[in-house]
């Protein structure tokens, strides 16, 4: 069984993944591969990792879960901005 061939849902549910880990975890990894992705280019790599239309209606899961791991959290940022502060200094 190859999940890059068969990447549907029934595939992956008798592996044991379930959809919404899947997602969240391939999303990440492309987040971190490709952190400036536009939606439309989130979208496109969604449909072509997940080409089968049994996992179509996780597109707008990936997406946010994408938009999540791109984005820096706010405490970070904060953390960034006070180290960047203390050494001006």
């Amino acid at each position: 069984m190859d999940l890059v061939s068969e990447n549907r849902p029934e595939t992956c549910a008798t592996l044991g993944l379930d959809c919404g880990t899947c997602i969240e975890r391939c999303a990440s990894t492309t987040a971190a591969i490709c952190p400036d992705l536009q939606l439309a280019g989130v979208q496109r790599v969604f449909l072509q990792l997940y080409a089968s239309p049994g996992c179509h209606p996780m597109a707008h899961a990936f997406v946010r879960a994408y938009e999540e791991a791109a984005t820096p959290s706010k405490p970070m940022a904060a953390v960034t901005r006070a180290s960047a502060a203390a050494a001006a200094a």
